[in-house]
């Protein structure tokens, strides 16, 4: 067992005490019933088995039909949706875990074949240069080009915005101990912080303080619907897929930063760029952020246990998220603890499916029961076909 592990302290995140330092990132697995995009048993048993994580953040979870992007993604604007969340947010609190709910809108991240008027919408009518996962008529799952947009009206914003607030009474009526406002990775928000996807002329476009607007009118409406104790937003500074390598993004994103701080907001999880060869993150950002940012701050990247108690121990941050080594090691935080060996992953199986590759993982006990000594699932490590994280 390892002696003073930051790890394994607990922390004070809004009303919730977290036992550990230790989040269970969002991640998109795809496996709601349809039709309707309705989470259901296997999600609820999926999530149970990871609730000694510090943290649960739900996987993106489309806000309207309009926010949908790729294919069997749950919703949280129906009544069947909130049925079917509040069997899972049962589950994890019956575990003794804590859960957010991490709010969607793709924005021009989506396919025509998902929009009722066959058009994506984003801040302008700029088409990315990006995949969505489809699954067609025969019941085979491809990645696809996306749409092209067509640029949001004034009055289309404050719909939104709207649908932003509903989905978040929704979580709340679904069990979620917070939601968490998704605006990194190119999505929706992302779209109107970055110049490179954001030409409008009106108020939420040119100016730093009008890119930011959307996200700071969003979370105003979220913390005002459900408290901004328990709201959190995710932003991805240095990641430039899809279109988004926006020369004037760090400022800007520290700039709705301070604006967040003093909205009072529980945290900001940083989503970092996770390839091989991706940039590092500067360390001048990490004390930018945490001096204009006075709540949390969650990081979710190709973290190891090494690397992430170096970074709780100078401060800079205070929540770890762990993305895929979640998904093979439902008792990750046990296993950190005891430095006990991890599985590895099935790519195959990230997206789509049953609950192969996705709640028949072991636990390390269950490992060591198996008669015949060999660990499951076998260990596959492969590159993702995309990005499994939210």
């Amino acid at each position: 067992m390892q002696s003073h592990s930051a790890l394994f302290t607990a922390f004070q995140l809004g009303r919730l005490t977290l036992p550990n330092r230790i989040v269970m990132a969002p991640m998109t697995r795809s496996r709601s019933d349809q039709p309707g995009d309705i989470p259901n048993g296997l999600m609820a048993t999926y999530y149970a088995q990871r609730a000694s994580a510090g943290l649960i953040v739900s996987e993106a979870t489309q806000i309207s039909p309009q926010g949908k992007g790729y294919s069997f993604t749950p919703g949280i604007y129906s009544a069947e949706q909130i049925s079917g969340w509040r069997l899972v947010t049962e589950a994890v609190h019956a575990r003794g875990g804590r859960m957010f709910q991490q709010l969607w809108h793709v924005g021009r991240m989506s396919h025509s074949s998902f929009q009722a008027d066959g058009y994506p919408v984003a801040p302008s009518a700029l088409r990315a240069d990006a995949q969505v996962w489809v699954v067609g008529d025969d019941g085979v799952g491809r990645m696809v080009d996306v749409s092209e947009p067509r640029a949001l009206s004034g009055q289309d914003i404050q719909a939104v915005i709207e649908d932003y607030r509903k989905a978040a009474r929704n979580a709340r009526e679904a069990g979620f101990d917070g939601v968490e406002i998704h605006a990194g990775n190119g999505y929706l928000i992302d779209q109107f912080l970055r110049t490179t996807s954001n030409r409008r002329e009106d108020d939420y476009g040119g100016s730093r303080e009008n890119r930011i607007r959307f996200l700071l009118e969003i979370v105003a409406a979220v913390a005002d619907e459900i408290g901004a104790e328990r709201t959190g937003v995710r932003l991805a500074p240095y990641i430039t897929a899809r279109g988004m390598d926006c020369p004037d993004v760090i400022p800007t994103i520290l700039l709705a930063s301070e604006r967040l701080g003093g909205l009072g907001i529980a945290y900001i999880h940083l989503a970092e760029a996770d390839w091989d060869d991706a940039p590092q993150i500067p360390e001048q950002f990490r004390h930018d952020l945490r001096r204009v940012f006075g709540g949390a701050i969650i990081v979710a990247g190709r973290y190891d246990q090494a690397s992430a108690e170096a970074l709780l121990q100078a401060g800079l941050v205070d929540l770890i998220a762990f993305g895929r080594p979640f998904v093979a090691n439902p008792d990750l935080p046990a296993r950190l603890l005891n430095h006990w060996p991890l599985a590895s992953f099935d790519p195959t199986k990230l997206f789509g499916g049953n609950e192969k590759g996705y709640s028949d993982y072991a636990t390390y006990a269950e490992e060591l029961a198996i008669d015949d000594g060999t660990s499951r699932p076998s260990a596959v490590q492969e590159s993702l076909p995309t990005q499994a994280e939210s």
